[in-house]
């Protein structure tokens, strides 16, 4: 009989934490920041080296119920420069990434980098890509 107690004991308090541990998820509300894209890639098209500076702009939405913050973006070559909204987006605002692109010293041809972007967002890491070709310099072939 004693063993029968201390077993049926041993058995409530296996139980009683988990219950109270599933009571508790529902009345937490986890609330996350989402960061989405207009688009991921820009092509510059063509362009020459006598001008080898070009840019674009990255438009992102916060569709999540917290705010967004960008921790880094890191591109993946030092010709290319990425600088981005450095203030909390709240949610259901627009914030931009410009990146830049720097061709000089560089050889013509085409080319195609990526810029990582890490946020706090339920998709924490998302890429971006720039692409284009550079043409020689028109200089060069008088």
């Amino acid at each position: 009989m004693k063993k029968f107690i201390v077993w049926s004991l041993l058995g409530m308090l296996a139980v009683g934490p988990v219950s109270a541990q599933k009571a508790g998820k529902g009345k937490q509300e986890v609330k996350e920041a989402s960061i989405k894209f207009d688009k991921t890639t820009h092509d510059f098209g063509t362009f020459s080296e006598d001008d080898p500076i070009v840019k674009c702009k990255f438009t992102f939405t916060n569709n999540g119920d917290a705010p967004l913050v960008i921790h880094q973006a890191i591109a993946s070559c030092g010709c290319t420069v990425p600088t981005y909204t450095r203030m909390p987006v709240r949610p259901g605002e627009k914030g931009e990434m410009e990146v830049t692109y720097n061709g000089t010293g560089k050889f013509p041809g085409r080319f195609k980098k990526s810029i990582t972007v890490r946020t706090n967002a339920r998709e924490p890491m998302v890429r971006l890509y720039i692409s284009g070709e550079m043409t020689a310099s028109e200089k060069e072939k008088k």
